[in-house]
């Protein structure tokens, strides 16, 4: 083994990098160039090279390409199946997919801005909070992760998505009050260019009847509703539909409690005033 591959199995290498190194020591194994194995993918060489580099991710079909050209097996096709898994914690796998397809999401938050709605500043300082030695290549990775979900929202008009946020999550300061002012901007924008439906419970709504856990409720044109609850380092996806039943109606009570959405707008906008002038 070449000193160059033994130092990198010895430090973490985020899923792309991987997946590069191992594409090229199995083509060196196979005795074949990156001209050579582009012909066979019927690609450019730079190309091969951008896939080793872990600067580039090959599509499924030139995938099953390079295990045909370098008889693996199809290892490299069920490596890119991975890949697309490891954005995501183990618990949030289901969901995340379920999410994809979804035409209708309503979240509920008591701590935290959703995932689906974090910026990168705030979402790596949720990550590192909760790592003792965080590595900086798998903070990157996780935020490319986390923050991947966004691009649910480029489309204008599906998915629908409802938020009911407890004050808790404008008021907890994650990453500092500049991390703060940037995420409760870029929420006030969604919501004034209509792409998202949200409302916040002011503290003195008291109790409510999801401010127990974060939840997520989905819709789908072809299949039954389902609900995504999660804690700390867990999550659960359900279907069963007097489970998800019980969680609409608890979802309902809340955003009867929380402020209407124009009032809910002016509290976050003020509130990301105040974290501006402290920065």
């Amino acid at each position: 083994m070449r000193q160059e591959d033994q130092r990198e199995t010895r430090e973490y290498l985020p899923p792309r990098k991987h997946f590069g190194r191992e594409l090229r020591i199995a083509r060196e194994a196979a005795g074949l160039t990156q001209q050579q194995l582009g012909d066979c993918v019927v690609c450019h060489a730079s190309l091969i090279a951008h896939f080793e580099a872990g600067r580039r991710m090959p599509r499924a079909e030139d995938a099953k390409r390079i295990d045909k050209a370098l008889n693996t097996g199809g290892r490299f096709y069920r490596m890119l199946s991975i890949l697309e898994e490891a954005k995501y914690a183990a618990h949030f796998r289901e969901a995340a997919e379920a999410e994809r397809l979804a035409t209708t999401i309503c979240e509920h938050a008591v701590s935290l801005v959703p995932g689906i709605l974090q910026t990168p500043d705030y979402a790596r300082a949720v990550y590192r909070s909760g790592e003792p030695n965080p590595n900086p290549k798998r903070m990157d990775e996780l935020v490319k992760g986390r923050t991947a979900r966004r691009q649910l929202l480029d489309n204008p008009e599906t998915p629908v998505v409802w938020v009911v946020l407890s004050e808790a999550v404008l008021r907890t300061v994650v990453g500092g009050p500049a991390v703060m002012a940037e995420q409760l901007r870029d929420l006030a924008r969604l919501m004034r260019e209509d792409r998202i439906f949200l409302q916040v419970v002011p503290f003195s709504a008291g109790a409510h009847a999801t401010m127990g856990s974060m939840a997520t409720l989905m819709s789908f044109d072809d299949a039954p509703d389902l609900a995504y609850v999660e804690g700390v380092f867990t999550g659960a996806l359900f279907d069963d539909p007097n489970l998800v039943r019980q969680l609409r109606q608890a979802y309902d009570l809340t955003r009867a409690a929380a402020l209407p959405p124009a009032a809910s707008l002016a509290l976050i906008e003020s509130v990301a005033e105040d974290y501006e002038n402290d920065c």
